[in-house]
């Protein structure tokens, strides 16, 4: 027979439940096998819970998204049942808190883990005893009973964990969650896990060093070497993920990340020996997690193929324009693709998010381009702009896609060209590039009538440090009118609307309004405010990153059109108002908020999308809860509110 180090010989997928005979007296006996602490039942009595719970929590969200789907628009802004039920969930989605320098997560996911803490808390010190009663001459077994349910309700952890970290997932497909905002919860149950590992550990030595034999069973190998070697691993995968490290050491996190949960299963793998049902974890781990994996590299492989081309050119110092023409992928707007570049040193087996700000061609869908504009951090983009300055011309690379992933619900995308709606599009830094394929989408697919008296609006507030990006906004809006989204050359805007800043769509009266904040102090500016009028002439683009890093996807931003070759005539100006200092967010959504609604019945609805720093996204959510906590008190009858938020990095 072939033996396998490390594990029990004869090898089976399960242990034996038979606890055997009991020689101790009736009352030990009773109190040995009593339902809390007897090991042969530890894994149904602490696994399987742990399990229920993280599926209970799943099965709730997935029936709120269906709920959401299920009511029509117009139960949601009559003050009814379900406008508040609907602002109760959004508030506490929205609401969070400032803490020094840190930002908590909202209160609907302190409270989801606040329940999950209290269930840990309670399954780890609410049965009782937390050690065996022995003496030297009286043993009711070597497992301290706080050591097993710990260690069984980690183990019911891990095959949420490796699912919740993958990129396409079930959780995802079920609760339209995007994957990099169920990171915080991958995050969340891998420190619950270690915590509980190292609660699972500490008696064990206590244990042994009362009895005397903790070196005879370290020397003895097995079930602690293996023990041991998984709990540093899963201390390196726990500890490393600390914003603050991973962020500065990102592409070393990555790869040692990949790593080190290989050696973390393989050796937690050999650790569990077949006990009862402790292999079923890893059965469900390994199937779940290579589906998802599998998922996304055959649709890599055998959908987008081999044959995708990328042209990147050096713009700018810090700005890569990355040009994909496709005829296969199909996005949605605010999306986002993991590239691949196949090049030496380019770390071929590692992808990269980059944000996808072109929208597909209307016209010929299999004619598309997928273009990117990238700020040159460290990593791939440092080494991807070393080679285009090389270059006299755009360097092809060959590139392999994965995605695409998250951006704006279909259901918000349908709100915000909705009549009787407003949309506040607010961007901060690198985030004003996220504007810009919701105000395509827009001016593509806004439905208003020229005599309808509930319009839609598209409020656009963008804020940055970079003095040039005034400049390249504007030219980059310019060429959404000359790709024949808005009006024909020769149509005007009207003088009200030119001092507001606002354009008109074919059919739109509210029509868009764009603002930019300079939150920089040009020398040359001598005036609170301007407004700028799109020209002729060329204009330069560059993107600055404002003050909090990116470890993960990059801005990017559509450039197409900007170099001045189909001009605007004075005919049809496009007037960007520009402000200086920051954005009043909060008094802005306040006052959007407060207008009521222009017809009672049909109400209005409220939509933020918001894309930039940490402190930009917790000002915008906590004037939104403000708003949502007013429509669940009564006070603003006739209206919804809606919130997408996009970070720079997950």
């Amino acid at each position: 027979m072939i033996m396998i180090p490390w594990l029990t010989s004869p090898v089976a997928l399960h242990s034996n439940r038979d606890a055997g005979t009991c020689s101790l007296t009736p009352e030990q006996c009773a109190f040995k096998n009593s339902w809390w602490v007897f090991w042969y039942e530890a894994d149904h009595r602490y696994a399987l819970p742990t399990v229920a719970l993280f599926l209970a929590a799943i099965i709730l969200v997935t029936l709120g998204q269906l709920l959401g789907l299920l009511v029509p628009a117009q139960r949601r802004t009559g003050g009814s049942f379900f406008s508040r039920l609907f602002a109760l969930v959004r508030l506490l989605a929205a609401q969070q808190w400032r803490l020094g320098g840190w930002y908590t997560p909202s209160l609907g996911s302190l409270l989801l883990g606040a329940v999950g803490l209290i269930f840990f808390f309670a399954m780890t010190l609410g049965p009782r005893p937390y050690y065996w009663p022995n003496t030297r001459e009286l043993s009711f077994g070597n497992s301290p009973p706080i050591a097993t349910r710990t260690g069984w309700m980690a183990l019911g952890c891990m095959p949420f964990i490796y699912v919740l970290g993958s990129k396409a997932n079930p959780v995802s497909a079920l609760t339209r969650i995007p994957h990099e905002k169920l990171n915080l919860w991958h995050g969340w149950l891998a420190w619950a896990m270690w915590v509980l590992a190292l609660i699972h550990t500490f008696p064990f030595i206590i244990y042994h060093i009362w009895k005397g034999d903790l070196v005879y069973q370290w020397n003895d190998g097995g079930v602690w070497v293996t023990g041991v070697v998984a709990l540093l691993a899963q201390t390196w995968l726990t500890v490393l993920s600390i914003p603050w490290l991973r962020n500065r050491y990102y592409e070393f996190f990555r790869f040692s990340h990949y790593v080190a949960a290989l050696v973390f299963i393989i050796f937690l793998f050999f650790h569990c020996d077949f006990r009862l049902s402790s292999w079923d974890y890893f059965i469900a781990t390994a199937v779940l997690y290579t589906l998802c994996w599998a998922y996304s590299q055959l649709k890599t492989l055998f959908e987008f193929g081999w044959h995708h081309r990328a042209f990147i050119e050096a713009v700018s110092r810090q700005t890569l324009k990355i040009t994909i023409p496709t005829s296969h992928v199909h996005w949605s707007t605010g999306q986002h693709l993991f590239l691949r570049f196949v090049i030496p040193d380019a770390q071929v087996f590692t992808a990269h998010p980059f944000t996808i700000t072109s929208l597909p061609n209307a016209l010929d869908p299999k004619r598309s381009d997928l273009v990117f504009y990238a700020r040159v951090c460290k990593g791939i983009t440092k080494r991807l702009l070393a080679r285009a300055t090389c270059s006299s011309t755009p360097l092809l690379v060959p590139v392999l896609l994965e995605g695409p992933y998250g951006g704006v619900s279909h259901r918000h995308l349908r709100r915000l060209c909705s009549p009787a709606s407003t949309t506040l599009l607010i961007g901060g830094g690198d985030g004003a590039v996220f504007t810009l394929p919701l105000i395509e989408h827009y001016l593509c697919h806004a439905v208003n009538d020229l005599e309808a008296d509930t319009p839609c609006e598209l409020r656009v507030v963008v804020a940055t440090r970079d003095p040039e990006l005034t400049r390249w906004y504007r030219a980059a809006v310019r060429s959404l009118v000359t790709a024949g989204t808005m009006l024909p050359l020769g149509g005007s805007a009207s003088e009200g609307d030119e001092k507001e800043g606002r354009m008109q769509t074919p059919g739109a009266t509210g029509g868009l309004t764009i603002v930019i904040h300079e939150t920089h102090i040009p020398q040359d500016y001598h005036s609170s405010e301007k407004t700028m009028v799109a020209g002729p002439e060329k204009q330069p683009c560059s993107l600055c990153a404002e003050e909090e890093p990116q470890d993960g996807r990059q801005a990017a931003f559509d450039e197409e059109g900007v170099d001045g070759k189909e001009a605007l005539t004075a005919e049809f100006p496009l007037p960007v108002l520009v402000r200086q200092g920051r954005p009043p967010l909060v008094d802005i959504i306040g006052a959007e908020v407060e207008r009521p609604p222009l017809a009672a019945r049909t109400g209005r609805c409220v939509g933020v999308v918001c894309c930039g720093p940490v402190s930009m996204t917790h000002d915008v959510s906590q004037a939104v809860a403000s708003g949502q906590a007013r429509i669940l008190a009564g006070e603003l009858p006739g209206r919804e509110i809606w919130l997408h938020q996009e970070g720079f990095s997950y």
